[in-house]
């Protein structure tokens, strides 16, 4: 009999509180029906967006006004098929809620290009004569200065059309290594068989047992050998489909296209592989630990994954994670601690696992609801961590929802990790701080340690790597699985220089679904530097640097990603805030050596 409970077993109130969106599936329905009716009100402005600036304004209030009660429908629908997968009631109201948004998306698409046949003395013009148009300038600047990108009526509509074939080497990927791909079956130390799968690879690489975790390693990647041409493919040709969007789009290259959406300077990804490369030695030192922890003469591929502080961990019930999560953030002041206090009685969390409950955990909400924080508690210090990870992305929306109007509220996903971030590092620097527990404070750092090495560097090195492949196609040089293995193994190389790679780990770019992304993983590690930059200035600043931060945070969507960063102090276009971050990153490697009584 499985362990997990049916939800109906789980208290009320460790389960988040979705009547307070809509009371019961009948009011949901008819909500449903009311939103899907209006939606023909929005094509009705097709043609006449700038014919004045009482049109304009009329059709943006209209705008919102559907789109507001979109998102409500839609997000009840995804949080219900969130809480039992097996629920086709709920998969099938999910299914409806993003059919009807996508309806929603399709009648307004002629709203961005009409709205580029003007230039920004018309806009003026516009919000002279209609002022309440001024509240909608950043919205106007960001379609705007798109223009000189936009293709004819005609050409973006081909585009638009093509969109489910250019995504075709994403989906082909995703569908062989999540449906197709079978992995070996192992036998763990104890006698037990277990199959390896994409999703308890990295979980199994964390075993104890160094010849267990060596014939992971090698099962795993030996496997992904047997369809390494497929696998080559399909990630040359999302390349190359990048690479040709950009040019169609008159971008001179792919990065710059990418980056040019939340309008972040090409130099900030510069920076940051440049800044990470010239500190390795941190990470290196951090690879060091984990060998000196297992005993091993040479740290191997299959231990980078293993704990500074072996396999079991003490036990944080979801009450004291709660408690010590609400204490870290002091430093951010008290209205925004007693916020998060009373989001946490308030029944923002889900909090266990259920059977045929969604794993992960993720943040979610509408302008118009709280925010829904889904968890899968397990009682340790990971859940803890993302426990507080969550709690600042909701943070983040609340404040920004508070101080915006709905159509600046949300913020590019360059800024969202940053007060997640915010508050485990607070929550790290609070435990060390506070807690007498040797072996709980161990636990804290090695966590924080793990996530920092994940994000800051891992995700760098596939931004590096991710930059260097597409270097070769807008070259027109030729990409292979040969020349992948190569590219990806010297970066391996390079940053565990002190760790033995292997052939097996050259092939681990066939497992990262991020490469089909275009260029998205950068964001993780800047993202974490902000983060870590933010702190330190708390720290040294008190209550003024705190109020930066909140100002930053309320800004939400209303200014670009690095304006919103620089209210908080922290300026993105230089190596500075990645510097702030290693030298964290130091403190932290020193604190768990001393714990040790390692080096």
């Amino acid at each position: 009999m499985s362990s997990v409970p049916e939800r109906s077993d789980i208290d009320e109130e460790y389960k988040w509180d979705l009547d307070s969106i809509y009371t019961s599936d009948e009011e949901w329905d008819a909500a449903y029906e009311e939103v899907a009716e209006r939606i023909p009100e929005l094509a009705a402005y097709e043609g006449h967006v700038t014919d004045d600036p009482e049109t304009l304004l009329e059709l943006l209030e209209t705008m919102e006004s559907v789109l507001r009660e979109v998102s409500m429908v839609v997000s009840y629908a995804n949080l219900r098929s969130s809480e039992d997968t097996r629920n086709q009631e709920y998969q099938a109201q999910s299914a409806r809620a993003q059919a009807l948004a996508s309806k929603a998306r399709s009648a307004v698409s002629y709203l961005d290009p009409e709205l580029q046949e003007l230039d920004w003395d018309d806009i003026e013009a516009f919000i002279e004569e209609e002022p309440a148009l001024e509240a909608y300038e950043h919205y106007f600047d960001d379609v705007l200065r798109a223009k000189e990108h936009t293709r004819s009526a005609e050409v973006e509509e081909v585009l638009a059309d093509l969109s489910e074939v250019t995504g075709s080497p994403s989906d082909i990927y995703s569908m062989l290594a999540n449906a197709d791909m079978e992995f070996p079956t192992v036998e763990k130390p104890d006698g037990e068989s277990v199959e390896i799968t994409q999703g308890n690879f990295t979980k199994l690489q964390k075993h104890p047992n160094r010849e267990f975790r060596k014939t992971v390693h090698e099962e795993f990647y030996d496997r992904w050998a047997d369809v390494r041409n497929s696998v080559g493919a399909s990630l040359k040709n999302s390349v190359k489909k990048d690479v040709k969007t950009a040019r169609i789009r008159n971008y001179e290259t792919a990065r710059e296209a990418a980056l040019d959406g939340p309008n972040v300077p090409v130099e900030v990804y510069d920076n940051l592989l440049e800044t990470v490369r010239d500190n390795l030695d941190h990470l290196q030192r951090h690879a060091d630990l984990k060998r000196q922890a297992i005993g091993a003469d040479e740290l191997q591929m299959w231990d980078l994954y293993v704990s500074l502080t072996g396999d079991h961990g003490p036990e944080i019930p979801y009450e004291q994670a709660k408690e010590y999560i609400i204490e870290a953030v002091e430093p951010l002041g008290e209205e925004y601690q007693s916020r998060m206090a009373e989001g946490l009685e308030d029944r923002w969390v889900d909090v266990y696992e259920n059977r045929g409950k969604r794993a992960g955990a993720f943040s979610a909400g509408t302008y118009d609801t709280q925010p829904f924080i889904m968890m899968n508690y397990q009682d340790d210090a990971a859940s803890m961590f993302t426990l507080a990870h969550e709690l600042g992305h909701s943070m983040h929306s609340e404040l920004a929802q508070e101080a915006q109007p709905w159509h600046d509220a949300d913020y590019e996903i360059f800024v969202a990790e940053v007060a997640s971030t915010v508050n485990e590092t607070l929550l790290t620097e609070y435990l060390l701080e506070n807690v007498d527990d040797d072996e709980l404070r161990m636990h804290v750092l090695d966590e924080y340690l793990e996530r920092f090495r994940s994000t800051l560097f891992r995700q760098t090195m596939f931004a590096d790597f991710e930059l260097q492949i597409h270097e070769i196609a807008e070259e027109d040089g030729a990409l292979t699985p040969d020349r992948f293995d190569e590219l990806y193994g010297d970066l391996k190389s390079t940053y565990y220089a002190n760790a033995e790679t292997d052939d097996h780990i050259a092939r681990e770019w066939m497992r990262i679904p991020h490469f089909y992304y275009n260029y998205y993983v950068y964001q993780y590690a800047t993202g974490i530097s902000a983060a870590a930059a933010i702190v330190e200035r708390i720290r040294e600043e008190g209550e003024s640097a705190a109020a930066d931060y909140r100002d930053a945070l309320a800004l939400g969507g209303s200014e670009y990603p690095i304006d919103v960063l620089q209210t908080a102090g922290v300026d993105m276009t230089s190596p500075e805030p990645i510097e702030d971050a290693m030298g964290v990153y130091e403190s932290f490697l020193d604190e768990a050596a001393t714990l040790l009584d390692f080096e």
